[in-house]
């Protein structure tokens, strides 16, 4: 009987499978979303799910939708007011000729970035703003620098709730209170950032031996400028209000966004159409078609079967269970993108009601996880997306040798690092 129900679901498993492999590998160079789209629009031509079970996969991201916009727009109101072009002019007066100084400053501005206002915050607003400080600084090879927005955003987008919108999803109501968030993952985080700068530093040492530019001319902010910035920072204090009140963080991001958006363009004169205009909506298609695929996985009944499975390990060994589900959660980002990951790791999470070092280990699978390949988080996709707007490319084969250096010590510290709570 059981076989019968699986072989049944197949097709559904199939579609999905092939969607995600053409998000992460991108045949044809069609942009990610494409795929994501005609996977889900392929299940409801089909009759594997039905319209309304699409719709409700989709509403499931609405959240995730007014969090990206706000922060989309956010990040070119401030490009294109000049806050980039001014915090790079700073930011290379500051490294003094040093490209080592340079390195640590842009890794410490994006821990910053990410456990303050997210790792897809890091992702948007801070890739182009590195690419500014490279150009500024005439950086011979910008990829060092550039490699630490993919990777910090994934490795410290577990020292606060708000740092990965994953965090929210794997705990959903029962999200720990602050106060017993940081001394759980307090060292997690900390090790895990260590690492993550240790490997870097150590993998790109040859390039950060370049000298770059100390003549460089400062670049007057303008008052534009100045609103963009009011406007990032008001953002951090809102996220932060709203996760220690317990709300959903998409309405204030994008509250905070069109505000900020409103602000400028009502000060520059301009009107909204060259913000909108370049901002890259594809990721919200993108997001979209992954909720209806996560959806139709769901009605498969897979989550419970995890479940199941999950609550049986624990069972056995709740400590080799950790270590376990994180490990495979690690990789399993990497085949399938960790928010289709996320989304169906916090479900079964939610059903098998694990302990806390358990969960922990999901929730670190899920956040750190990504940093072994290209496409493994939204947030690297999204640091992709601003590269190719910078016209920089990085292979994935590049991009995995590297990650296949940092991200295993990273995981295995951060783990070990649970079972000291408590």
């Amino acid at each position: 009987m059981m076989a019968g129900v699986a072989a049944s679901y197949w097709p559904v498993w199939t579609i999905a499978a092939i969607a995600t492999a053409g998000v992460i590998f991108r045949p044809f160079f069609w942009p990610e979303f494409v795929w994501a789209a005609l996977g889900a629009a392929l299940l409801v031509a089909l009759r594997l799910m039905t319209p309304a079970d699409a719709l409700t996969g989709m509403l499931r991201g609405t959240d995730v939708y007014l969090f990206l916009t706000g922060m989309m727009l956010l990040a070119e109101l401030a490009r294109q007011e000049g806050l980039f072009d001014w915090l790079a002019a700073e930011a290379a007066a500051v490294a003094k000729g040093s490209a080592p100084r340079l390195f640590a400053l842009v890794f410490a501005v994006g821990t910053v970035v990410t456990v303050f206002l997210s790792n897809d915050a890091t992702a948007v607003v801070l890739t182009p703003a590195v690419a500014a400080v490279v150009r500024t600084a005439r950086v011979k090879d910008p990829l060092p620098y550039l490699f630490i927005c993919a990777f910090i955003a994934n490795a410290a987008s577990f020292v606060l709730p708000i740092s990965n919108p994953a965090n929210l999803v794997i705990y959903a109501s029962h999200m720990p209170p602050l106060l017993q968030w940081l001394p759980r993952f307090a060292l997690p985080s900390l090790l895990a950032i260590l690492s993550t700068f240790a490997v870097l530093r150590w993998t790109q040492r040859d390039s950060l031996r370049e000298p770059i530019a100390m003549d460089i001319e400062p670049t007057p902010l303008t008052p534009c400028g100045k609103l963009a910035a009011l406007g990032i920072a008001v953002t951090a204090a809102v996220l932060l209000t709203a996760s220690a009140l317990g709300f959903q963080l998409g309405l204030p991001t994008f509250a905070a966004g069109s505000a900020t958006a409103v602000m400028v363009l009502t000060r520059s004169g301009r009107g909204p159409a060259a913000v909108l205009k370049s901002i890259s909506w594809g990721v919200l298609p993108l997001v979209a078609g992954l909720f209806v695929l996560v959806q139709a996985l769901q009605n498969t009944g897979v989550t419970e079967d995890l479940a199941v499975l999950l609550r049986d390990l624990t069972q056995w060994s709740a400590s080799g269970t950790a270590w376990i589900v994180g490990s495979v959660l690690a990789m399993a980002c990497n085949l399938m993108n960790n928010l289709p990951a996320g989304l169906v790791a916090g479900r079964v999470v939610q059903i098998a009601a694990l302990p806390d070092n358990v969960r922990a280990a999901v929730l670190i699978g899920v956040d750190l996880g990504p940093n072994l390949s290209v496409t493994g988080s939204l947030a690297t996709i999204l640091w992709l997306t601003a590269l190719r707007r910078e016209k920089v490319l990085v292979g994935t084969w590049h991009f995995l040798k590297l990650g296949a250096l940092v991200m295993p010590p990273a995981l295995l510290l951060a783990i070990t690092a649970t079972f000291a709570f408590g």
